[in-house]
């Protein structure tokens, strides 16, 4: 394991997670909505739900396609019905005003085991974990699967905090509930958007 290899895979884990992608519109829209300590267990479920997709991917799931290759288009039917309702939700989150005498939104952020499950109907998800494991994990050694998941997660505490972060940030900006309701809408808008590349390259 030498530090040239070690600096590509946590470049490529790094990149892959902090770029825009269904996980981190959805961390922004919610730190938008919720705030940083509300958002924390949709934080949690991203950072360790993925990492433990990939571990599963790395060891073997993917034999499923093989033996029944209609279960990936299964796959992508669910990723749309989920996105679909979640971009609803979204775009129909309160704004604070309409919320209660303690100013907190009346809908409610993603859960831990949410947020983890998500990871299955994400189709950036399964390129990044089919991509990481191919580049990173060829031999498909259980080392090696679980090294690409530790880089995730550290990678993942980074960027989870930085796109929940900057939603939180816009919060502030969006002080009335007009405001804030076309910038939910916007993100349903683009989390939808998010799903054309990785269906059409699948």
């Amino acid at each position: 394991m030498t530090p040239e290899f070690l600096a590509a895979l946590f470049g490529f884990a790094f990149v892959t997670v902090a770029t825009p992608g269904p996980n981190n519109l959805m961390l922004m829209a919610s730190g938008a909505n919720f705030g940083m300590r509300r958002s924390v267990p949709h934080m949690l479920g991203i950072g360790l739900g993925f990492p433990a997709m990939l571990i599963l991917v790395g060891l073997g799931a993917m034999q499923v396609f093989d033996i029944w290759p209609v279960s990936y288009d299964i796959l992508k039917v669910l990723s749309v019905v989920y996105m679909l309702w979640l971009a609803w939700k979204i775009a129909n989150a309160a704004p604070p005003a309409q919320g209660g005498a303690d100013g907190k939104t009346e809908g409610a952020p993603l859960t831990f085991l949410q947020a983890a499950a998500f990871q299955w109907v994400n189709p950036k998800a399964w390129s990044m974990a089919l991509s990481a494991n191919t580049l990173y994990a060829g031999d498909r050694a259980f080392l090696s699967v679980l090294l690409i998941a530790v880089a995730y997660i550290l990678c993942s505490i980074v960027s989870t905090t930085i796109w929940t972060g900057l939603g939180v940030q816009v919060r502030r900006l969006l002080a009335r509930p007009r405001t804030l309701r076309l910038f939910n809408i916007a993100m349903a808008l683009l989390l939808l958007a998010s799903l054309v590349p990785a269906l059409m390259a699948s």
